[in-house]
């Protein structure tokens, strides 16, 4: 079963449709919406569970969320501190209804998050040690404007409700089209992938039928671009993929997408490169010249291999070289029917802005 979390330029659409699957469209005129904070699969089997398994769950659950807030909030230009996401992890313990004895869940929506924030009761800047509800509030207001924006920026509405679809698990595929938002500008869409990552996270991690997934996070250099909370939640899913039973495809244009998030020889930078070294399987198309020295150097390729990926898949495409593990690379071609060709045509929107 296959997950494209976030299908920026609708390419998955058409395999969907042939599919017989209708892809869930985000944006301008879709009625979907996607709530960030979903709570999933875990609203349904928390009565299964035992307390200890509950606070397992929840936690992780939250710090999931606080994760995704804070790293938008850094999207944004403000850096989060450790005292805003105690504020937040406990604020969204609240509203979870964690606090109540973890008897029933409760839905959270951003703006819930944004309302407790600007409107706080006693117990919560007490219980958090704000020497006054003035205090609390001057603290807070930066992180109470990063999530406001969420709400009344351009993605206002598509990630602040309650979600309004499902996903049919049973299907081979289910794509998440974000084409309508292009239009929204690079950090729509950045913020888009990193909501659509976090959620398709969860709804995947907790599916317990046995079935291995596949999740594809289409132009992930997009979403890593928005700062270090938005590339460590990145590493942290592909570090757990093995054990959640889950194969990740990031999708690049280009090895050196890593090094075009952040600053030279900064930590986000470190992590991006990093990543390379976490992903077992590289699949390396044709590349120039000046990309293949790059791609050398990342991936330990021989002259051999270097020259597969600037000779031989250059001169057709489908071409790669396939690096798995440490063993030496190999030269694969991929070959299409007729119906499959038409399916994968992603040039298709390319030539008909040509035509027209």
């Amino acid at each position: 079963k296959t997950l494209i979390s976030g299908d920026v330029k609708g390419e998955y659409s058409p395999l969907a449709r042939a599919l017989g699957i209708t892809p869930i469209a985000l944006g301008r005129g879709s009625p979907a919406r996607l709530n960030a904070l979903d709570l999933g699969p875990l609203r349904h089997r928390w009565h299964r569970w035992s307390v200890e398994r509950q606070r397992e769950e929840l936690d992780g659950v939250l710090g999931r969320w606080v994760k995704l807030l804070v790293a938008l909030a850094e999207a944004q230009g403000y850096e989060p501190t450790v005292t805003d996401e105690a504020v937040l992890s406990q604020v969204l313990r609240r509203l979870v209804g964690a606090a109540d004895g973890y008897t029933q869940l409760r839905p959270v929506t951003i703006p819930d998050v944004r309302g407790e924030l600007a409107d706080p009761d006693d117990a919560l800047w007490e219980g958090l040690r704000f020497a006054s509800r003035r205090q609390f509030l001057d603290h807070t207001r930066s992180i109470t404007d990063a999530i406001a924006n969420l709400v009344c920026g351009p993605l206002a509405g598509l990630f602040d409700q309650e979600t309004n679809f499902e996903l049919d698990w049973d299907a081979p595929l289910q794509s998440m089209d974000l084409s309508l938002l292009r239009s929204r500008g690079d950090q729509a869409v950045a913020v888009a992938l990193t909501c659509l990552g976090s959620w398709s996270s969860l709804v995947t991690d907790l599916q317990d039928d046995g079935e291995i997934r596949i999740v594809v996070r289409d132009e992930v250099w997009r979403q890593m671009r928005l700062g270090l909370r938005a590339v460590q939640a990145v590493d942290s899913d592909l570090r757990l993929s093995r054990a959640e039973k889950k194969i990740q495809i990031l999708v690049m244009h280009k090895p050196s997408d890593p090094l075009s998030v952040g600053a030279a020889g900064s930590q986000e930078v470190a992590i991006a490169k990093d990543l390379l070294a976490l992903c077992s399987t590289r699949i390396l198309f044709g590349q120039s010249t000046r990309v293949a020295d790059e791609l050398a150097e990342d991936f330990a390729l021989s002259d051999k291999e270097q020259d597969v990926t600037t000779g031989w898949a250059m001169e057709r495409t489908g071409r790669a070289l396939w690096k798995i593990e440490n063993s030496p690379g190999y030269k694969v071609q991929t070959v299409l029917s007729r119906t499959e060709k038409r399916i994968f045509d992603t040039n298709s929107q390319l030539r008909a802005r040509r035509d027209g």
